[in-house]
């Protein structure tokens, strides 16, 4: 089998099985270490490549992160055929053929993207079965050229990524991706059976039901791996100034490559905006934007290192960077499926990275009025506003937030020690009696008033409205003096987390008891809030812990100076820099120092194909820095 970096680089991968001969996991970590540079699987992948190597069709839902696309990658290296690769974004499909060519890999994407005669390079490569390891887009799937070639050459694996795509009531629901069905009984006419493998990191059991009878002929081995992403530090904060919480958090880490999440374009362009005055390289990604000046925006994050991209959830799913140190929600996702999927694009080279997601009472609202005044139906917006339970429930864990994050994926686990509330552990108390005097507030006022108002009673303050009204007579006038405004504010946020009282998604945000709320009138339910809920005035923000630097300062100058190798190198093979090497990479060749070939074939992520391309260049950076 010939593996080429370029039309004159080729070289042998002697891990061709025989024909006949059934491939192995023995030779699959040959080709894995050859090709890639990597040691060992990552856990799961193994029985994942082992399945797919035995012919079976497979349904894989892994973690952001974890590796998918190495489970139908590495198969189509040790077996005969070609490999398929359907996928949704061409961004997406550009960023893994560019890293695969790197690897030495013969791989190509048919898309509108590429210039004619590209496509026509990549059909010959095709027809004289060179190529190993084609992308395409489900649209594509209905060209009848396309189908008909591929029915003529043969397809031995048909690898489906992003599978969520085809469920129907997802939020990302692709109708081209209902085709990939009849596009497999196309290529079966001449009674060839096609091994089919599904990906994906998020799919519930409607989802993952969807996706079977969709894409699979018969049912399919299932893999759940689990949800877990130990390199992933989490954090949540109550907003107090979103603004100098971002700054903070995103200068302690500058140079880092990372994304700020925001709900809104005009959210995004203001921290953009303020990002940049501060002197990072920050970026807006939003929908409102030219085509050209999204597509130039994303291109400078993938490529270049340091880079900040302040986005709405539009960016992201087609971006295929490892080397994200962190991810900021500037405000409340949506649900709890939407904050897994979008902080896992952080850290997956699997080196630590950072999350802080920041969330007040005006983003609950928000998410509330959304599902309230969605087309749905009844039935779906009571699911939606489970999920968003569930979310706040999250935002308000007085324990290790990693077991609350992976108890609603259905798994258990012991307390991390890589999240904020492991690292200082909140201070819990009985605040029955707050969230009593609370509740009264609101049903003495009418249930007609908002937080503000409600506070306003509860400390004693007559204003002009309370006295409008002749609220200064109340029993609850004055009975909360005990805390503070700020205080009171974080009781309430964290009464509605807690399902004890209801807003309205109307202009003034009239507050209600819910029935939960009347239990604990009636000293039925006991209530516990946390302490650490309440800001102090003065009080700092929590920044977290960065992702860690080389401890010798000569090592860092190290790392700096092969960053510098690596963008040049980049540069001249017009690829994003982690395609010649990634951060994780880097890091270890500046740890080690390898001083031959023999001691850089060691490191992880150098594979052949790298190390014959850019061995020598990288040996001299080292050898230069001693």
């Amino acid at each position: 089998m010939q593996l080429a970096l370029d039309a004159t680089s080729g070289w042998d991968l002697d891990a061709q099985p025989k024909p006949g001969a059934q491939p192995d996991l023995a030779a699959a970590r040959k080709v894995l270490k050859r090709v890639w540079g990597y040691p060992d699987f990552r856990p799961g992948q193994d029985e994942i490549v082992e399945a797919i190597l035995a012919g079976r069709d497979a349904l894989a839902i892994m973690p952001t992160g974890g590796g998918k696309s190495l489970c139908y990658q590495l198969p189509a290296l040790i077996r005969p055929g070609l490999t398929v690769v359907v996928s949704p974004l061409i961004a997406l499909m550009q960023d893994q053929v560019a890293a695969l060519r790197a690897f030495g890999v013969e791989a190509g994407a048919l898309t509108s993207a590429n210039a004619p005669e590209e496509n026509a390079e990549i059909r010959g490569k095709i027809w004289d079965g060179s190529l190993e390891i084609l992308y395409v887009s489900p649209e594509r799937l209905a060209v009848g050229d396309t189908v008909s070639m591929l029915e003529r050459v043969g397809v031995s694996l048909l690898a489906v990524d992003e599978a969520h795509c085809v469920a129907q009531w997802g939020h990302d629901f692709r109708p081209d991706y209902l085709g990939i069905g009849a596009f497999r009984h196309a290529l079966e006419r001449n009674g060839q059976k096609i091994q089919v493998a599904a990906f994906t990191a998020t799919a519930d059991e409607a989802t993952r039901a969807e996706i079977v009878e969709k894409l699979f002929p018969e049912d399919p081995i299932v893999f759940m791996r689990g949800f877990d992403r130990p390199n992933l530090r989490l954090a949540f904060e109550p907003k107090r100034s979103a603004r100098k919480q971002i700054l903070d958090f995103v200068t302690a880490r500058k140079g880092q490559a990372g994304i700020v999440y925001a709900a809104s374009r005009r959210g995004v362009e203001r921290i953009a905006g303020y990002l940049c005055e501060a002197g990072i390289d920050a970026l807006p990604y939003h929908a409102g934007l030219e085509p050209e000046v999204r597509q130039r925006n994303q291109e400078r994050f993938v490529r270049e290192d340091g880079v900040v991209m302040a986005a709405t959830i539009a960016f992201g799913m087609g971006v295929d960077k490892p080397d994200v140190r962190f991810v900021i929600h500037a405000d409340l996702p949506k649900t709890v499926e939407s904050y897994y999927q979008e902080i896992g694009r952080a850290g997956r080279d699997g080196a630590p990275a950072d999350t802080l997601t920041l969330y007040g009472f005006e983003d609950m609202k928000l998410r509330r009025r959304q599902i309230d005044e969605s087309e749905g139906s009844e039935a779906r917006k009571r699911g939606d506003r489970a999920r968003l339970g569930a979310l706040l429930a999250l935002a308000e864990a007085p324990s290790c937030r990693r077991q609350t994050l992976l108890s609603y994926f259905g798994e258990a686990a012991e307390p991390c020690g890589n999240c904020d509330l492991c690292e200082t552990p909140p201070e819990r108390f009985d605040g029955t009696v707050a969230a009593q005097k609370a509740l009264s507030a609101i049903l003495r006022t009418g249930q007609r008033f908002g937080v503000e108002y409600l506070t306003a009673v509860l400390m004693g303050d007559a204003t002009d409205q309370v006295m409008k009204f002749g609220h200064q007579t109340l029993p609850t006038f004055g009975c909360g003096a005990e805390h503070t405004k700020n205080e009171w504010r974080t009781i309430y946020r964290q009464l509605y987390a807690l399902g004890l009282a209801d807003v309205s998604v109307g202009d003034y945000g009239q507050w209600t008891a819910t029935e939960e709320g009347w239990k604990v009138l009636r000293g039925e339910r006991r209530v516990e809030l946390r302490k650490d809920a309440m800001p102090k005035s003065g009080g700092r923000s929590s920044r977290g812990a960065p992702a860690p630097e080389l401890a010798d300062e000569a090592d860092n100058e190290l790392l700096r100076a092969l960053k510098h190798k690596r963008m040049e190198l980049a540069k001249e093979n017009n690829v994003p820099a982690y395609v010649i090497f990634t951060d994780r990479t880097l890091t270890e060749i500046a740890v080690v120092r390898p001083r031959d070939e023999a001691a850089l074939a060691l490191v992880h992520g150098v594979g052949e194909a790298k190390l014959k391309r850019f061995g020598r260049m990288v040996l001299d950076v080292v050898s230069a820095a001693a």
